[in-house]
């Protein structure tokens, strides 16, 4: 569910472009509290426009912190793109241990992708803008050895009994994975289906609960 692959061209600052070390006064006191205000800004922005279409000064100024400081923290657009990654990463490794049960796997990841402080649109926009140009990317295949892990942990599951071992694990990650992002990815079409906003937490939580229901039924006891 994550962001996964970094975009085209990151690593690569633009040329001409120099990063100053902001002057003391510039500089916060608290520099955690401080990246962290400039990752959730990023997270707004990027969910909003995309990598391509965000702009590092709209990003600073929904942080309140001065445009030098990115540059100082995270060296690049690029670079901050790739730690909203793995801060995104951090999160799901400790809210969805590898022992909940796949439903309530899928509803917890309703949840946050509908999450504001979160980042599930980014996957929406990463493959808007896919070329299939990043199959040597270091993160590409950082990100396929996950999602050949999560295939994995499927399949595992099969074989515990948890899930009906006639479908194929691949195919049932990839359903669960767009399923479970539908409310962030369509809000439109949710809107005209439910006749409320994707993002309401009543809607939510009746989304979350039916997807689950849904994926209890793959159980081979069902």
């Amino acid at each position: 569910m994550a962001s996964g692959s970094e975009p085209k061209g990151s690593g690569n600052r633009r040329r001409g472009a120099s990063r100053r070390t902001p002057a003391p006064h510039e500089r916060q006191r608290d520099p955690e509290r401080t990246k962290e205000r400039i990752l959730a800004s990023a997270v707004e922005v990027f969910s909003a426009k995309g990598f391509a279409g965000a702009r590092v000064s709209e990003i600073a100024s929904r942080a309140g912190v001065n445009q030098q400081l990115i540059a100082y923290y995270f060296d690049s657009k690029e670079g901050l793109y790739r730690a909203v990654g793995r801060r995104w990463r951090a999160y799901e490794a400790q809210a969805f241990p590898d022992e909940l049960d796949f439903p309530e796997l899928v509803r917890n990841y309703v949840r946050a992708s509908v999450d504001p402080k979160l980042n599930g649109r980014l996957l929406a926009w990463e493959g808007l803008a896919d070329s299939g140009s990043d199959v040597d990317d270091d993160e590409a295949r950082e990100r396929d050895a996950r999602l050949r892990r999560e295939v994995e942990s499927i399949r595992q599951r099969q074989r515990a009994g948890e899930l009906d071992d006639r479908f194929d694990p691949a195919a049932l990650l990839l359903i669960g994975m767009s399923a479970a992002n539908a409310l962030a990815v369509y809000p439109q079409l949710a809107r005209g289906i439910f006749g409320a906003d994707g993002s309401s937490p009543e809607l939510v939580q009746h989304y979350a609960d039916q997807l689950a229901q849904l994926f209890g039924r793959l159980s081979k006891e069902s």
